[in-house]
């Protein structure tokens, strides 16, 4: 009897080996794919659209639920899909940045969004914009950026990640 144990124990190892090898692989197509932010949302609302790297936060978002503001900051672009900006620079306010796109729009700010869920600098996102903010939002605005700019603040409508 004590031989038919050792194929069982072979066929067990093959199987989790084979296991691992698929679940690698898997792992290793996730990390390949690109995804350029791109949705019927993005491309169509705003009338510029740019995908941009997101260069600085500065300063923390203020933590107070009850207060409803756009944070400014600080972006590269990287590609001007349509519209046009003004330079390679451009300030972007964001409503409520603490909150996921998907869930960010409310009374005030009605028609945002983006599939996007954190703002960390260095991350690249795909954006529908109007400018200037003033035109487009009546609320608290926090920007840390009042004195070295001189370019009208973009109005973030909608925000995708890319995935570079």
């Amino acid at each position: 009897m004590m031989p038919a144990a050792r194929p069982v124990k072979l066929r067990r190892h093959v199987s989790l080996l084979g296991l691992l090898l698929l679940a690698g692989v898997g792992c290793a197509s996730c990390a390949s794919q690109t995804d350029p932010g791109e949705d019927p949302e993005v491309t169509t609302r705003g009338s510029v659209e740019v995908t941009a790297r997101l260069v600085e936060i500065r300063g923390e978002f203020p933590d107070n639920a009850n207060y409803d503001y756009a944070f400014v900051m600080k972006y590269e672009v990287l590609q001007t899909h349509r519209g046009e900006v003004d330079s390679d620079v451009i300030y972007v306010g964001h409503y409520n940045p603490r909150k996921p796109r998907a869930t960010v729009a409310d009374q005030r700010a009605r028609d945002i969004g983006g599939n996007l869920d954190q703002f960390r600098a260095g991350d690249v996102h795909r954006m529908a914009l109007e400018t200037p903010i003033d035109d487009y939002f009546m609320g608290g605005i926090v920007d840390k950026y009042f004195e070295e700019k001189s370019d009208a603040i973009y109005w973030a409508v909608w925000t995708n990640r890319v995935v570079e």
